[in-house]
């Protein structure tokens, strides 16, 4: 499953983040990393960006970079 097809108050555990140059290496210095739980906080009114919380902070991504991000369903 994608983290941009997570719902909104639920926690998922990510398995694997996708992508490559500029792009992953944002995401992984976000501390967006593999076995790191993320909670969907609220998606924007358009759908677009994402509010998740990782480890006891906030970071917006948008749905096309959350899409290049593998999680398990946690709740």
């Amino acid at each position: 499953m994608l983290l941009s097809d997570i719902k909104e108050n639920q926690t998922a555990r990510i398995v694997h983040i996708g992508g490559n140059g500029a792009l992953r290496r944002r995401i992984l210095e976000m501390g967006l990393l593999k076995g790191s739980e993320v909670y969907i906080e609220k998606y924007a009114p358009l759908k677009d960006p994402i509010e998740l919380i990782v480890k006891g902070y906030h970071v917006s991504l948008r749905v096309e970079e959350a899409a290049q991000i593998t999680v398990d369903n946690v709740k």
